[in-house]
Parts: C-alpha cells; structure tokens; sequence
C-alpha cells in the first residue's frame, strides 16, 4: 500500500508500505479522505513544533474517513463509511482512569511525534483501526465524515468554556480550528461572535459561517481596542494562532471573570499576567478531545453543523504534497483534503 510519509522538513514522500495484521475487535480500512491538519503543517514546513521534532520518518495525517473492508468480529458492514478517530487512549493509566482520557500517558494518536519511537499516521490507503475508534458517517460525505477530527477539537473546547448561553464570544485566528469554533460556540448558545485574523480569505468564511463582526487585524489593528473600554467587552476568548500578540489583544478585550480557551499550539508565549490576574481571568488549555468525536459526527448527521464551506481543496494522492502547500497559503485555502479512494 501507499502511505504519506515526512522525513524532514519540506521531505514528504509517497512511499510503499507494508499492510498491518488485523486483530480482535478491529476492522480493515480502505481510507477515503484525509485533511491537511495546522500539526501537519507544522511538521511539514518546520520538521516540528515547540520542542517536538522529527526523529524518524513518520506517517502523516489524523484526519480520517474510510469505508470498511473488512468488518472482522465489530458488528460493522462492508463498503460501509466511517469516522476514524486518531485518539487511541490505553483505558489503564490514572488519567485514563480518571476520565480525562485525552491526558492520557500511553496515548497512540495518529501521526504524532511526541513519543519516541514516533506514532504512525492514518494517511496510508489500508489502515487497520480499532472498532472503538470508528463511528458510522452513514449520510455523510467521505470529506465531511474527515472533518470529524477538528470538529471534536472544537466541541472539546467548548466544554471546557462551561455555560456558552448568551455569552459573546471573541476567535482570533481564522483557519480550520478558528471556524469551527464559531460553528461550535453558536450551536452551543452564543450571542455574539467576533473573529479576527490577517487574511480576508478566511475571514470571509468565518462570516459565511456565522461570526456577526468580522476584523482584519493587519488593516485594521486597532479595531479590537473598542472592546476593551470599561474593562472589557467579551466573555470567552477562543485563541487559535498561538502567537502571543493575538492572546494579549484577545485578554485586553475580556470582561472580567471571562473565559480564556488556548487552542493554538504555536509554543510557549508570554503572558500578560497582571491583566490575567486583575481581571480574575480563567486560563483553560483544551488539548484534543476523545467523547466528542462521536458528537460531532452525530451533529453533522443531523444537519445541527454544516462542515462543507470549510473544504476548499480536494486533490488526488498522487498530488498529495500539493494539499500541504495549499493549506498552507491562507490567502486561498481553508481545509485542503487528499482523496485516497471514491
């Protein structure tokens, strides 16, 4: 089979590689759709993020669909579409235990090179998957069934915020993650959602999907300052760039006791701790997801989200490092998916 593999930076490779053995309560997979993630990217553009780096060649990709080859002992269907989720918790250590299974110490997910030895990538045409981590998309498309990843990130954050009824809501940084907040902070109640980033493109999108206001913070850099009289305006800040500056305009701009939600893996940054600390500010890191996968499939199912203005770009595998350099201008594209099999 052929499988997407990075070696180093800008060194991403179609390679042959050989098929895993099936076990107990797992099913054979012949992946369909697969999208570019920020993480990829990161592998892909820099050989890694923050200290994470590329020590081996690694399978990329965790955002999956696929269609059941072979079903085995799961009580699954042939030919039938599923979501795959990446979140592999072993089920045993104290977090596991503790019911914060995305904490998990021996999590296998997806296309990570945090461990060492790395954890391979589902972007490979057969994939051997445990039925725990696969979740029917009956009714969906094969690329709406691959958004199911980003979407959980999303609806974990969300949790983490609490009550979200009526609250205005603030989003900096308007990719995939970014979006998908404004489509999970509504259908969870909230009021009013701001979004900012530096590309028209994305913001355009952002507002198709439902932000009421819309801000371009290179052309108009002090527009957020508005919100930050009296103490400021916002009860929930979702940061999904990870850079320092979108974080310090986005707490400048919270009321206090509000909510601050970091998404963005960009690395460590600098706090603007007395504000934090003066405005009695919460800040909640939200780092993947496990439960809410299967939530955010069903909510696509039943119409409640609606994932399909996010995917821009879809090319074949053999043009697969086409899909990261897309994803990769802002200026063009949102969520770039790579087609396996029909």
């Amino acid at each position: 089979m052929r499988a997407i593999v990075i070696h180093a930076a800008k060194d991403l490779r179609i390679e042959d590689q050989a098929e895993e053995v099936m076990g107990q309560g797992q099913l054979r997979l012949r992946l369909a759709t697969g999208g570019v993630c920020g993480s990829d990217l990161h592998y892909y553009n820099h050989g890694g993020f923050g200290a994470v780096r590329l020590k081996e060649p690694m399978i990329m990709g965790h955002e999956v669909s696929a269609y059941v080859e072979d079903a085995g002992d799961t009580g699954f269907t042939k030919g039938q579409l599923v979501a795959v989720s990446p979140s592999r918790p072993c089920g045993a250590c104290k977090f596991c235990l503790e019911g914060l299974p995305n904490q998990c110490l021996n999590m296998r997910f997806y296309g990570s090179a945090m461990p060492f030895p790395h954890i391979q990538g589902a972007f490979r045409e057969s994939l051997v998957a445990d039925a725990s981590q696969c979740v029917d998309a009956t009714g969906l498309t094969a690329g709406e069934a691959a958004m199911g990843e980003p979407l959980a990130v999303t609806l974990h954050a969300t949790k983490r915020a609490g009550d979200m009824l009526g609250k205005r809501v603030l989003v900096t940084g308007c990719g995939p993650i970014g979006v998908l907040s404004i489509l999970a902070a509504r259908r969870a109640g909230a009021a009013e959602i701001v979004a900012t980033d530096l590309s028209d493109f994305t913001l355009a999108l952002a507002r198709k999907v439902g932000a009421d206001r819309v801000i371009n913070t290179g052309t108009q850099p002090d527009a957020l300052a508005a919100y930050s009289a009296d103490k400021g305006y916002f009860d929930v800040l979702y940061e999904c760039t990870g850079v320092a500056a979108a974080l310090a305009g986005g707490i400048a701009a919270l009321r206090p006791r509000g909510v601050i939600l970091q998404l963005g893996l960009g690395g460590d940054m600098t706090l603007p701790m007395m504000a934090i600390t003066a405005k009695e500010l919460d800040l909640r890191g939200s780092f993947r997801f496990h439960p809410e996968f299967a939530v955010g499939v069903g909510l696509m199912q039943k119409g409640l989200i609606d994932v399909k203005p996010l995917i821009t770009h879809t090319v074949g595998l053999d043009q697969a490092e086409a899909a990261f350099r897309l994803a990769s201008d802002r200026s063009q594209a949102m969520k770039a998916q790579i087609v396996f099999s029909a």
